[in-house]
């Protein structure tokens, strides 16, 4: 998002690392308030390791310094910005290169788009933001389909019963991108299933196994991922080739990137960064979205009263969505109390200044999106769900600085909204959610917040 890469608690190895194979290195000190390193090899990463994540080393850190702050990645200054002030000083609304896909492309070792011109990276954006337009409106029926699966599903449970939410609402996640992106092959369950094994075995290691470079010691972890990224790969190759000799039987992701006539690899590759990130950002965002819900019964009544007067006893529709403006606020409150996506990064491109702050060419910038979101400066009583802040244009116009909303949102994330659009259309119409007692849902920051653990609520009917 924000045209930066989504930044994970233990990827930020991998992150500085690829930042530094794409870019040449500096070693000027930026003069910005900030730690000293702890270790004259590693920096402040094991000040980072003994907080558990990125993000909760950086809320310490803009505590102790302020929102511009400085600490040490190995032998380089990082310099972090935590607050809307500073970022809006600093961020380029016109910046078209997709950090996060070249990112993520990086660790997965591809390299496609990762030289391109500006015109080229705004064209191939544009590309995969139509081909999954295209897919939404084409398979809207199928969405709507799975959601209401699952839905019923859940009706036919008793009051006492249990539903667990990151299981569910990930499989709706998996099937919904899976299906819509890659076509009528994987409505057959046992697809489905394989490219979740292949996905958790993959992402479960960009998570956590580059910290430490543990992975890389362990010759059976790195073996599964491998093996894990490779049966993916070939899957993906298998469908691409499949849809051009026969097309897919529906009008899918994959379908208008091969009408655009890219590369077979480019396809590939840009499948399978939508693919995986776009299940996990979906199925998060659903995730914390029923959570929050669970727990707030005026936000359900309210968002009832406006799924009632918009569509009345009818399915949500494509044209109805723009309409549903409470279920927006919800979902953007959400987003930031989640912190769903805690960090973002760039690469100081040319010499610049915060407040009185100079920050030097090739200085690793971190954007502490999970700080910001929590700054009650901005955003009054911040630990409080209250989607109603979004009634304000000063919050839509903060959120939209981040980059959760408006042009600079990154396609999965305009994905998941469109799913979870869905989801609470059908769910809050049909269902009442009630969270369990003394539940504590605590987040995994890593690339995306996630709960650490299941999390719970039961359902009663509304009829």
């Amino acid at each position: 998002m924000l045209d930066f890469v989504i930044f994970a608690v233990t990827f930020v190895v991998i992150l500085v690392g690829a930042v530094l194979y794409l870019y040449p290195s500096s070693r000027r000190a930026s003069g910005v308030p900030g730690l000293n390193p702890t270790d004259e090899k590693d920096g402040n990463l094991q000040d980072i390791v003994n907080k558990g994540s990125l993000h909760e080393f950086l809320v310490g850190l803009h505590d102790q310094f302020g929102p511009v702050a400085s600490f040490w990645f190995g032998g380089r200054p990082v310099v972090s910005l935590g607050s809307v002030d500073q970022l809006r000083q600093h961020i380029n609304p016109n910046k078209t290169t997709d950090s996060f896909e070249t990112m993520l492309k990086s660790l997965l070792g591809y390299q496609s788009g990762s030289s391109a011109g500006a015109t080229e990276t705004v064209l191939r954006r544009k590309m995969n933001e139509s081909a999954i337009n295209t897919t939404l409106k084409s398979n809207f029926p199928l969405l709507l389909k799975l959601v209401e699966e699952l839905v019923t599903k859940w009706q036919s449970y008793p009051e006492s019963q249990h539903t667990p939410l990151c299981s569910h609402l990930l499989g709706l996640a998996m099937k919904a991108v899976t299906q819509l992106a890659l076509g009528d092959r994987f409505h057959d369950d046992a697809e489905v299933i394989r490219f979740r094994k292949n996905h958790e075995a993959i992402w479960s290691e960009i998570g956590r196994g580059y910290l430490d470079g543990s992975m890389e010691r362990s010759a059976n972890r790195k073996g599964h991922y491998d093996s894990a990224l490779a049966d993916m790969e070939s899957v993906l190759k298998s469908v691409v080739r499949d849809i051009k000799g026969h097309g897919s039987g529906q009008s899918s992701f994959i379908d208008s990137l091969i009408q655009a006539k890219v590369s077979e690899k480019q396809v590939m590759e840009d499948a399978m960064v939508f693919t995986l990130a776009g299940c996990i950002i979906t199925a998060n965002l659903c995730t914390w979205a029923v959570h929050f819900l669970s727990t707030a019964e005026d936000v359900q009544e309210k968002l009832l009263k406006e799924f009632t007067e918009v569509l009345g006893e009818g399915p949500v529709t494509l044209e109805k969505i723009p309409e549903l403006k409470y279920c927006q606020q919800v979902l953007n409150e959400t987003v930031r109390t989640a912190k769903l996506t805690p960090i973002a990064a760039t690469l100081q491109e040319v010499e610049g200044r915060v407040d009185q702050h100079l920050i030097p060419k090739e200085t690793f910038v971190i954007y502490a999106l999970g700080v910001v979101l929590q700054d009650g400066d901005t955003w009054p009583l911040p630990y409080r769900f209250d989607p109603d802040r979004f009634k304000e244009e000063s919050s839509r116009k903060s959120f939209s600085l981040l980059g959760f909303s408006g042009n600079q949102a990154c396609p999965e994330l305009s994905f998941a909204y469109m799913v979870a659009t869905v989801l609470l259309s059908s769910l809050v119409r049909r269902l009442k959610l009630h969270g369990l007692h003394r539940q504590v849902v605590e987040a995994r920051y890593e690339l995306v917040a996630t709960p650490k653990d299941e999390t719970w609520i039961t359902v009663s009917s509304r009829e």
